[in-house]
């Protein structure tokens, strides 16, 4: 009725409020001005890209936390259907994963300390081995090996390869440091998911926002996917190593299996490397034991690539072989072992915007 007062209306999050008056007229287009814009265009690219260079370190911890959030997102979102506030979905899953890294720290560093030390105690007694052959003899006196190997099994030469006892610390707790950062950002992405995720398309013009919305929550959903199931099989992966390496006897079975686990992680070649280091392992353990490695990876990974992995995959991506293989090496060239891990679902993020933004645009022109 025309009596009647409008109702006041709260402005979304991401609107503007109206408190701080009406925006004026766009500045007249002079040449001055376009001039300056563009002077100062290249400026601020400029400051961006040295910026970035300067932060490359931190941004590659960003990018890491930033995609831990998106492959957890799918756990806080089932603990939330189960009944959990927010708070503590995100509590229960980071301390999930606190404790996967400490259960595999406890069982990766004490044996690769015992192993270090104990290979560099014995080095000079496997060159005094190998003395015993006329011809390697012989090279070991014309190169002076012996002398070489002393000096490095020396505990000061280590000591100062590794940038002495200041150098060490500075590498403990900087790696300390940059988990740490992951963690929390990790932690922060994840309380804040919905609400990061809404900004970033409040940003996209009103016409397009549900489209992009629409792609985007299903590229979120691939890569968080993608992201589970290589967790499983790579879990999967560690559990039947372990299996293997207590029923013939491998030396720290436990270790060895978060080796494959970890190794499993990095897409098309990660496997291969983890049967690498368990096999050559099982050879300087015994010969038959070696062999028996070398054939359980053959035939797991048979099992792994054409049964295990197309039935847990089979919702999550589509990549073609060739582009993950490329991918997976231009990521390791770009940010090593993290670019390789994060290759794969990039890779399906690109291919979603292609088939669903970019051809369709070219077949309409």
């Amino acid at each position: 009725m025309s009596g009647e007062r409008p109702v006041d209306v709260e402005p979304g999050e991401f609107e503007p409020s109206g408190r701080f008056g009406v925006p004026g007229r766009p500045l007249r287009r002079s040449a001055f001005l376009v001039g300056f814009t563009g002077a100062l265009g290249v400026l601020l690219a400029y400051a961006l890209f040295l910026g970035i260079r300067n932060a490359a370190g931190i941004l590659v911890l960003v990018v890491i936390a930033l995609f831990l959030a998106v492959g957890l997102h799918p756990a806080v979102v089932r603990l939330r259907k189960w009944g959990l506030p927010r708070g503590l979905a995100v509590a229960v899953v980071t301390l999930t994963v606190v404790l996967l890294i400490v259960a595999g720290l406890l069982a990766l560093v004490p044996p690769v300390v015992t192993q270090s030390g104990q290979f560099l105690q014995q080095l000079p007694g496997y060159v005094e081995e190998l003395r015993r052959n006329p011809t390697v003899n012989d090279l070991v006196i014309r190169y002076d090996v012996m002398e070489r190997v002393q000096a490095a099994a020396n505990a000061d030469t280590i000591g100062r390869a590794l940038g002495g006892v200041l150098g060490g610390a500075q590498l403990i707790f900087g790696t300390i440091f940059r988990l740490l950062t992951v963690l929390v950002l990790t932690i922060y992405f994840l309380a804040y998911f919905d609400k990061l995720r809404e900004l970033g398309y409040a940003m996209v013009p009103r016409s397009r926002r549900q489209r992009v919305r629409l792609i985007g929550d299903e590229i979120l959903t691939q890569v968080g996917a993608y992201m589970v199931g290589a967790l499983a099989i790579a879990v999967l992966a560690g559990v039947t190593t372990f299996v293997f390496a207590l029923a013939v006897g491998l030396p720290y079975p436990f270790a060895l299996a978060v080796v494959v686990a970890v190794t499993d992680l990095i897409p098309q070649i990660g496997a291969t490397l983890g049967a690498v280091v368990v096999t050559l392992v099982g050879l300087a353990t015994d010969l038959p034991v070696g062999i028996a490695c070398l054939v359980f990876f053959v035939l797991y990974q048979q099992v792994e690539n054409y049964l295990i992995y197309p039935k847990i995959m089979r919702r999550a991506v589509s990549v073609n072989e060739v582009a993950a293989l490329l991918a997976a090496l231009l990521g390791v060239a770009l940010l090593g072992v993290v670019g390789a891990l994060i290759a794969i679902p990039t890779v399906a993020a690109l291919q979603l915007i292609l088939r669903e933004v970019v051809l369709p645009r070219q077949d309409a022109r």
